[in-house]
């Protein structure tokens, strides 16, 4: 097929939001990153509603990841210029899809924030994400990222770092799986989380301690 031949096709120029993340994506992609995975057993986590009308196993998992982040700071961190800058406020951002595109709204201060206010803060967010209703404020500073595609039936992933920061958190579809359970084995909704590591910052040590804290607070919350 030459040139003249090839079929005629609409050009869509990547502006605002597609085109701030195409730049970004292509400075996250250069990062030397690792990856590293965990099964956690959501039973409590699916419990949310009951502790909380209102609140969803989404708002548990980021109540969770603000909690393990306060006692990780290395993890709630950003990299740049050979440094490593890490915080002790939580500030994590949601990954949410748009009609514009895939944007990351954060909830400040997410350490502070009972199960109660963690849903309301996540709604708040993510509504005025999908309305196009954001502020620059909402969409800065923040330290940390949750992308969760477990609800679109999407068992494994691993997210592309949201630079600068130095982590972000993959979550897969809660499925019913046999456990052993110490001998008893049973049948469990169980979830894979992926972590992204940019290797500058964090050493694989750090990664898995963070993970193992993660979960501990998943399966106990």
């Amino acid at each position: 097929m030459s040139v003249t031949d090839r079929p005629a096709g609409t050009v869509t120029p990547l502006k605002g939001i597609r085109r701030t993340a195409a730049r970004r994506m292509v400075t996250a992609w250069a990062a030397p990153t690792f990856h590293l995975s965990v099964d956690v057993d959501m039973t409590t986590a699916l419990r949310a509603k009951e502790r909380e009308p209102g609140a969803t196993v989404t708002d548990a998992l980021l109540g969770a990841c603000a909690r393990a982040l306060a006692a990780h700071p290395a993890i709630n961190a950003h990299y740049g210029d050979e440094a490593v800058t890490s915080f002790a406020s939580v500030n994590l951002g949601i990954a949410v899809a748009t009609d514009a595109g895939l944007v990351v709204p954060v909830v400040h201060g997410a350490e502070a924030l009972d199960l109660a206010g963690m849903a309301g803060a996540r709604r708040d967010v993510a509504l005025r994400a999908r309305e196009g209703r954001l502020r620059m404020a909402d969409v800065t500073d923040g330290t940390f990222t949750v992308s969760n595609l477990g609800m679109m039936g999407i068992d494994r992933f691993d997210a592309i770092l949201n630079v600068p920061q130095v982590a972000i958190l993959a979550v897969g579809a809660t499925t019913r799986r046999q456990v052993w359970n110490d001998g008893d084995p049973q049948w469990r909704p169980v979830a894979e989380l992926t972590l992204t590591c940019d290797h500058r910052a964090v050493d694989g040590a750090t990664g898995a301690r963070f993970l193992a804290d993660l979960r501990g607070h998943l399966e106990s919350a």
